[in-house]
């Protein structure tokens, strides 16, 4: 079954390159990224984990743990991880689960059988602090992720979960974000006390809270 925005993430024990990890207690009350890779040992799959290894410094600032994952074993991971520390110039700083039975991957819908039937697609799964799903992505094998947009989401979601904001299209932090239409004018001027542009009674823009 396919796992939608606001479902629990499944919880699941598995081996990883640091050792033996039960999801949600090894997340805890943090934000998280659970991304698969389709294999080890794969062009594409080396750049995106060097560029995460890369990325790791962004993400620990928002309070967000990163774990992979691919069909492959610890083994072959950590064999791997040299090529990528070789060719990326960074080897990968965190865990990386073994699913050689594929039990994460069907808990999370991980394998499209009509692409492959054997190995993962790029799936993206972003998970609050109450083990709550607020992002799904799936990409082909043939193309990387974009792990800029990736953290930009996050910024958004972050931002979103604790003011009654919305992010317009292509924003960044930092930029203008809108006040939620559920907000009633009088409700904003408490928040908003510096006013806002109404472009539409619908479409309230206000600089992005700090």
């Amino acid at each position: 079954m396919a796992i939608r925005l606001g479902d629990t993430a499944p919880d699941f024990t598995a081996d990883t390159t640091e050792g033996t990890i039960t999801f949600h207690e090894w997340k805890r009350d943090s934000w998280a990224v659970l991304f698969s890779h389709p294999a080890d040992y794969t062009p594409v799959c080396t750049t995106e984990l060097g560029q995460v290894a890369k990325s790791k410094a962004d993400f620990d600032a928002r309070g967000v743990k990163v774990i992979g994952l691919s069909v492959d074993s610890v083994e072959d991971h950590q064999g791997w991880s040299a090529d990528i520390a070789d060719t990326q110039g960074i080897a990968p700083n965190f865990p990386m689960i073994a699913d050689p039975d594929r039990t994460v991957a069907e808990l999370y819908d991980m394998i499209h059988p009509n692409a492959d039937n054997t190995l993962t697609v790029r799936s993206v799964f972003v998970v609050a602090p109450d083990n709550t799903v607020k992002l799904t992505l799936t990409y082909p094998a043939s193309t990387g992720r974009n792990f800029d947009e990736i953290l930009r989401v996050i910024d958004s979601l972050q931002l979103t979960a604790n003011h009654k904001v919305a992010t317009p299209a292509n924003w960044t932090s930092g930029d203008n974000v809108i006040i939620v239409p559920a907000l009633s004018d009088e409700e904003a001027n408490e928040k908003f006390p510096n006013g806002w542009d109404e472009q539409r009674p619908y479409l309230r823009v206000v600089a992005q809270p700090s």
